[in-house]
């Protein structure tokens, strides 16, 4: 029996106590999986200024007593943050230069982004809008009909994107509000979600949730984020499963991170069980040059290496594709394109 399939819903509520309950102190974190600041070599930064974000669930599947497990290094603020940097940015994709109105970002001639939340359930240590003043940046309720107007007043837009944070931060009655309003404009055929929570949360995917994206006329497609295969738990697939039985289109991007996932083995394992949980691999992201997360940098050199063990040992659709985001550019720039 495939285990995707899971008709036990999660009650609404369930989810917002795991995110308020996400919010944990260094020393809890150690605590709590066996470990002591002396365990890593640069040590741990007790308070930093991007706080710790770990969902209970996220937190279940870290290895007990091992300062070198995959899914503990994206979330723990380690030393190497702190050390001198030179070259990072606080903006390192330059988004600041394409907000079309306050919470919009435009990019590209037929899509257009929406910050519609600062709010993450997980905080991930390379998140390259970790310096973002939210404030400034997100839609706001007040802002909401001028983001709109932006949308509506320009017919090639067809597909509008919802980023973040998450948007799946909000409440499914002020998601449903928002996407009602999207779908409302005409010439919008397709709605994008980016997100990590429900990988974090499984309970995210609630009812309600599950209903708005059934039954929406947009084509939906959800952009999950899940770098490392110990991420997709039963509890996560059988999330992914609900999405699935909703009519969604579930792609994958990950982060070719240090210590992490740097190697084809590891990538492949992560793409066999994407694939098995529905989920189509879609892109491998070159790090962002943000300020605090060097110490995850993979080479480009040695990313070429990893590419071509990956189209030996996985079927070409199993590959995802190796892109840096260059501020400027009309989209992804694959790594073969990039100058060596």
């Amino acid at each position: 029996m495939s285990p995707v399939v899971d008709l036990v819903l999660p009650p609404a509520e369930a989810w917002q106590a795991q995110a308020r309950a996400a919010r944990i102190s260094t020393a809890d974190l150690l605590a709590h999986i066996g470990l002591i600041a002396a365990d890593f070599a640069e040590g741990v930064i007790a308070q930093p200024d991007f706080p710790l974000s770990v969902p209970p669930h996220y937190l279940s599947l870290i290895r007990r007593g091992d300062p070198a497990d995959p899914l503990l290094l994206q979330v723990l603020a380690r030393g190497e943050e702190a050390l001198p940097q030179p070259g990072r940015l606080t903006d390192p994709l330059e988004e600041a230069d394409y907000r079309a109105a306050p919470g919009v970002l435009r990019k590209y001639r037929s899509r257009a982004l929406l910050i519609a939340s600062g709010a993450c359930a997980i905080h991930c240590r390379y998140c390259f809008r970790r310096h973002t003043d939210y404030g400034a940046a997100m839609l706001t309720r007040s802002g909401e009909a001028e983001a709109l107007a932006v949308i509506s007043g320009d017919a090639a837009i067809d597909e509008v994107i919802l980023s973040g944070g998450d948007p799946l931060s909000l409440t499914d009655a002020r998601l449903t509000a928002l996407v009602s309003a999207i779908a409302a404009i005409p010439h919008v055929t397709t709605l994008r979600l980016h997100s990590r929570t429900f990988l974090a949360i499984p309970d995210r995917v609630t009812p309600a949730l599950v209903d708005l994206l059934a039954c929406t006329r947009l084509t939906v497609v959800i952009v999950t984020h899940s770098n490392h295969e110990r991420e997709i738990s039963h509890d996560v697939a059988a999330a992914l499963g609900r999405l699935r039985a909703a009519g969604v289109t579930l792609l994958n991007q990950s982060v070719l991170l240090a210590q992490v996932n740097d190697d084809a083995t590891t990538i492949a394992a992560h793409c066999r069980r994407l694939f098995a949980a529905g989920v189509l691999p879609y892109y491998l992201h070159l790090t962002d040059p943000v300020d605090g997360a060097a110490h995850f940098d993979v080479d480009e050199s040695r990313a070429r290496g990893i590419e071509t063990e990956l189209r030996a040992a996985l079927p070409g659709y199993l590959v995802p594709r190796i892109v840096r985001e260059v501020p400027g550019e009309t989209g992804k720039t694959p790594l073969w394109a990039l100058p060596t």
